[in-house]
């Protein structure tokens, strides 16, 4: 196997819950070394039930995890060695708990200047609302997602997944590999910061201008594009919904033509864009009354045949067994569970990506790590560290497995409660 891009590089994780582990996961993907480094009581991910085991295992496969308590000093000295001897460091705490935690920017960065170091905020540093917790809902209420998202006539709606986590994990990623890049060249770490408000309002780019330079505020408009038609817009099978988009003149006479119905290129209603969307309605029933006998498959053969945009709605029960899919690679195997995961998406040099770990179990490396750092057994007994842990067990199909156990602690006690300081976002 060819080496991946980032082979020898190490990274010290603090992240919680999806936005900076994310970009840790992104990381591993291109072959990085990644610790995930918890508190005594854990990414508060592994305390939210079943959708923070599957958060979890989303974005940690393939890190170690050890569990130190950042507020003693036996702690902040062992993630402060693994600073020294890392490339990157990750986290998206609260602003100003790295601060009080003695790892901010500039006091891990006067001590380590080599290292890229990389944050997520809820609201970024400078503004008002620095302070202020940020979770991905709140990015998506406030940043215009909901007020957009949803029927012209409901309620405003989320997105149906953490998409400002994910943006924000990305642009984190894309970040970081610019600072790798030029720390090659010049032997310099960086500081590297985003925000959920930032990722999630860039990735709005083309809306923006569109309000820029019209003055019209995006509005909720349900499916199909506001601006253009057919762009986007649902049309109902007998066996469930496909999307439908050809609103370019060539497109737009292909799917007439699909039809049986080339006429509706000249009707004064469809001639031009402007006309379809002031007539959607009536270019609705069309497209209902010449696609609504066909199955989701025949609908999506016919206009597909044509090279019309197209797609069928499909659920996650379908989308397991999509062929195209399983072609990509994109899933692989991770071994203690039996499962698949989605990884990176992208190949490089087309190298296949392999089974990989699932999630470590919560300080499940403590002892490995610690004795990489030169502790001795008694020295790592003296702070605390338990036992020592193996990996999680193989979980059958179906079943939970848990990763909230108590960790091997280093530099303190496992307590009840998530310490102060250690708060995201």
């Amino acid at each position: 196997m060819s080496e991946t891009p980032l082979t020898g590089i190490r990274v010290v994780d603090l992240g919680q819950y999806i936005a900076a582990p994310g970009a840790g996961q992104q990381l591993a993907d291109l072959g990085a070394e990644v610790i995930k480094v918890e508190s005594l009581t854990g990414d508060q991910a592994r305390s939210v039930g079943s959708f923070g085991e599957a958060m979890l295992h989303a974005n940690n496969r393939g890190k170690r995890s050890i569990a130190v308590d950042l507020r003693r000093p036996e702690g902040f000295q062992i993630v402060d060695e693994l600073c020294a001897g890392s490339d990157v460091l990750l986290h998206n705490f609260r602003h100003g708990s790295a601060e009080r935690l003695g790892i901010g920017p500039e006091q891990a960065r006067s001590r380590h200047p080599h290292l890229v170091y990389g944050f997520v905020t809820g609201f970024g540093t400078r503004g008002p609302s620095a302070g202020r917790a940020g979770l991905d809902i709140a990015a998506q209420a406030e940043f215009g997602v909901m007020h957009t998202t949803g029927e012209a006539d409901g309620e405003p709606q989320r997105v149906g997944f953490t998409i400002a986590d994910v943006l924000a994990a990305n642009a984190l990623t894309t970040g970081v590999l610019a600072a790798l890049v030029r720390r090659g060249r010049t032997g310099n770490g960086a500081l590297v910061e985003t925000s959920l408000m930032e990722a999630v309002v860039a990735a709005q780019a083309a809306q923006w201008m569109n309000y820029r330079l019209t003055g019209e505020a995006p509005r909720r408009t349900g499916n199909g594009q506001p601006a253009v038609a057919p762009a986007a817009d649902l049309v109902q099978t007998v066996d469930g919904a496909v999307v439908v988009s050809a609103y370019t003149a060539t497109k737009w006479a292909a799917l007439c033509s699909a039809i049986g119905r080339p006429e509706l290129a000249a009707d004064p209603r469809f001639a031009d864009n402007d006309s379809r969307v002031a007539n959607r309605p009536a270019l609705k029933e069309v497209l209902s009354s010449a696609l609504g006998h066909l199955t989701r498959a025949e609908a999506i053969a016919l206009l597909a045949s044509r090279g019309i945009v197209c797609g069928s709605v499909r659920s996650f029960d379908e989308l397991v067994k999509d062929a195209d899919l399983s072609a990509s690679g994109l899933l692989v195997e991770l071994e203690e569970l039996g499962i698949d995961s989605p990884a990176a998406p992208f190949q490089v040099d087309a190298t296949a990506r392999g089974r990989t770990s699932a999630a470590p179990r919560l300080g499940e490396h403590t002892r490995d790590v610690l004795r990489e750092l030169g502790r001795s057994e008694d020295e790592i007994d003296r702070r605390g560290a338990a036992r020592r842990r193996g990996p999680p067990p193989p979980t059958p199909r179906g079943r939970r497995v848990s990763h909230t156990a108590r960790p091997p602690a280093a530099g303190g006690v496992a307590t009840p409660q998530q310490p102060r300081g250690m708060e995201t976002r």
